[in-house]
């Protein structure tokens, strides 16, 4: 197979992929997550059942297909800090752009996608896994970027700080997206919380892990 081919096949893989997602999130949010089959959504987007599962093991993966991107984005931040820079300080120069540019994985998804997960007890069991899982990422590039083992109690500190920043900002826009307030006004209500968020943490990481 050549180059080309090789090409055109994942593009039309990622394609695929794509559409079954689509189709999902039309149907979680007209019928609710846990009403939903399988079945439907494979109807829906004209394959078959397995091939469904075979681009999402879990029910759960079609409503979080940016997981990985949303489980990494912490310890990609600090891999990617820039000289002289802090952990903290890249996390937050970081989020400060989420918030500019109003990234969904960051939180800024929308009043019914927010409103679908958090009436989905799977669903909201299942991004609480997603920032635990986002925490431990992190553990490991900070243990990384200051050489020492991911068991090291201060990295293990360090990072449940960081990541508890994240969370609750996170649980912030969801709050407001949820009381009906539009991105735009969500992003400027955060902009100043997240700078008193990240301040409370100057103190004691303010110097932590500089690249």
């Amino acid at each position: 197979m050549t180059t080309a081919e090789l090409g055109l096949r994942e593009a039309k893989k990622q394609e695929t992929r794509q559409l079954i997602s689509d189709r999902a999130t039309q149907l979680f949010l007209e019928k609710g997550f846990e009403g939903t089959t399988i079945a439907e959504i494979a109807a829906a987007a004209r394959v078959a059942k397995k091939t469904v599962t075979n681009y999402f093991a879990r029910k759960e993966d079609l409503v979080f297909d940016r997981q990985e991107e949303f489980v990494s984005s912490l310890a990609r931040a600090v891999a990617h800090r820039r000289p002289g820079e802090s952990a903290l300080a890249a996390l937050r120069r970081d989020f400060d752009t989420a918030v500019a540019t109003q990234d969904p994985v960051a939180g800024f998804a929308g009043h019914d996608f927010s409103r679908m997960v958090a009436d989905s007890p799977t669903l909201s069991i299942c991004l609480r896994g997603l920032h635990d899982r986002r925490e431990q990422a992190l553990v490991e590039a900070l243990a990384d970027a200051v050489g020492e083992q991911p068991t090291d109690i201060t990295v293990r500190t360090a990072a449940g700080l960081l990541s508890a920043v994240h969370r609750t900002l996170f649980q912030r826009i969801q709050e407001l997206t949820l009381a009906g307030r539009p991105n735009d006004e969500i992003a400027a209500v955060l902009a100043p919380e997240a700078a008193r968020a990240f301040d409370l943490l100057e103190p004691s990481l303010g110097s932590y892990a500089v690249a």
